[in-house]
């Protein structure tokens, strides 16, 4: 009786437009139950997106903007759409993608400064760089030495928090993702990555921007020991830091960001904490001491008496009404941070810079603001 129940035999919507005699990549795109055809590995489905000029179409719907009048499938549709099919990790799409020069520089292409950069599609084009990152690291990885200029792209673009994720990645945050991780870290210390991220911690940054460089240099203290973690600890990066930090006083948000790469430098774990975690580590905040480059924190302690300066609210007019007052002036995100750097500092261990939070006053400084 089966050979009578047709619906069991019913061929996908899919198959019916791959049965057409022309039919284009936009159907099939329209079609629900593309994702579902990929993931089962529709031979007929995936021999035509394999072809150079059908994965040059999804690029395009995934990096170009669509023209203001254009209907929503082509705004919205069409670019999810794309993504999925390459986030599906199919390794023949893959190929024909990184062994094409041409389709590589249209990927990337959505990183010149000349377009328009919209969070949706950004989101769209680090989803496929990650999956090129996992499946075809050696590929992508030649891709990117071949072309330097990626770099200041992605640090440009640094702000977008997805294109921030993608830099996280290359800064080696998942370390099983490379087979030759060292000898990455090592060509990536080389570059002028690092000093171009760190540079936007600079005062003429908008705060996203702070925000982002400082956890991707986190990402970098997590990693250690790594080349570019060892690069990023040394006396000259710890002092281009803290000058961006201390350059402009008025600029609270770069130096609450640049204190937070300082502070994963002499606790890299510490950034990674929930706050529940947080709150634990806190009450044992003298455990064992965290081994730190005595040269990190032999830089950071000239800086000691700039931020000592900046603990003062003698000079502070404004005022925060609560419920139970006013807190005039209150204390802060940037001065809590800064009491936060010194408490790490002083969990270092470190003699030298006990000594220094000593004689300077700043454990003293420090109690006072508990009563004004």
């Amino acid at each position: 009786m089966f050979w009578k129940l047709t619906a069991l035999s019913t061929s996908s919507p899919v198959e019916s437009v791959l049965d057409k005699e022309n039919f284009t990549l936009e159907e099939l795109l329209d079609e629900e139950e593309i994702i579902q055809e990929c993931k089962a590995l529709n031979s007929r489905l995936i021999n035509f997106l394999r072809d150079r000029a059908q994965v040059e179409l999804l690029l395009r719907y995934i990096v170009e903007e669509p023209p203001e009048d254009t209907e929503n499938k082509r705004a919205f549709k069409f670019p999810f759409i794309a993504c999925e099919i390459f986030t599906c990790e199919i390794d023949v799409i893959f190929k024909t993608l990184v062994e094409e020069d041409e389709l590589m520089d249209l990927l990337f292409s959505f990183l010149e400064p000349n377009r328009h950069h919209s969070t949706l599609l950004a989101g769209y084009f680090s989803k496929v760089v990650v999956c090129l990152m996992l499946r075809r690291t050696v590929s992508l990885m030649n891709y990117v030495q071949a072309h330097q200029n990626v770099f200041r792209q992605l640090v440009d673009l640094i702000g977008i928090t997805s294109i921030m994720e993608v830099l996280v990645r290359l800064v080696g945050a998942d370390d099983h993702v490379y087979p030759n991780f060292m000898d990455v870290m090592q060509w990536l210390a080389e570059s002028n990555l690092l000093e171009m991220i760190v540079d936007k911690l600079s005062p003429s940054s908008p705060p996203e921007v702070h925000a982002n460089a400082a956890e991707t240099l986190c990402a970098i203290t997590r990693n250690a020991p790594s080349a570019l973690a060892t690069k990023l600890s040394s006396p000259s990066f710890v002092g281009r830091i803290f000058d961006h930090a201390l350059e402009d006083s008025h600029s609270k948000s770069g130096l609450v960001h640049s204190l937070s790469v300082c502070i994963s430098l002499l606790d890299p774990k510490r950034t990674v904490s929930s706050p529940f975690i947080q709150s634990i580590r806190s009450q044992h905040m003298y455990e064992s001491h965290i081994p730190v480059n005595p040269e990190t924190v032999g830089a950071m302690l000239p800086k000691l008496g700039d931020l000592l300066m900046l603990l003062n609210v003698s000079s502070d007019e404004k005022i925060l009404p609560t419920t139970y007052g006013e807190l005039r002036p209150p204390l802060g995100k940037h001065r809590l941070k800064i009491v936060e750097f010194i408490a790490v500092l002083l969990r270092t261990g470190n003699e030298i810079a006990e000594k220094e939070l000593v004689s300077s006053g700043t454990i003293q400084r420090v109690l006072d603001l508990f009563f004004e």
